[in-house]
């Protein structure tokens, strides 16, 4: 059975902090695409060597609110890292035939790249 597009967030979320990036690969489109304040990726497997690299300094993911609309899902956490002060972050994710297909994450990036 296809998990809803809330549930298929949900998987992302909580493999990436698990860094299980098979089942992150899983849920990606081969041709699905990322944009946000450090990077960007143009397919699937370059989404998951981003999230690898991320996953660095990634300590824990704090969601506070997760909303949907069809495809669509927005969560809206605190991204926190070894190197910097929690980063209040949107993570909107598109979602098709239970794969993300398009990732567009912002916050403010000026405290991770200080650091790094």
């Amino acid at each position: 059975m296809t998990q809803t597009p809330k549930q298929v967030a949900a998987t992302y979320f909580e493999a990436w902090i698990e860094k299980d990036f098979d089942t992150l690969a899983s849920i990606l489109h081969e041709d699905a695409t990322f944009r946000g304040p450090l990077g960007t990726a143009v397919n699937g497997a370059e989404c998951v060597a981003g999230l690898k690299g991320m996953s660095e300094i990634v300590t824990d993911i704090d969601i506070a609110h997760v909303f949907v609309d069809g495809p669509n899902v927005l969560t809206w956490f605190d991204l926190h890292t070894s190197i910097a002060s929690p980063a209040t972050t949107a993570n909107w994710q598109r979602i098709e035939a239970g794969r993300i297909r398009e990732i567009t994450v912002t916050f403010d990036p000026r405290a991770i790249l200080a650091a790094g």
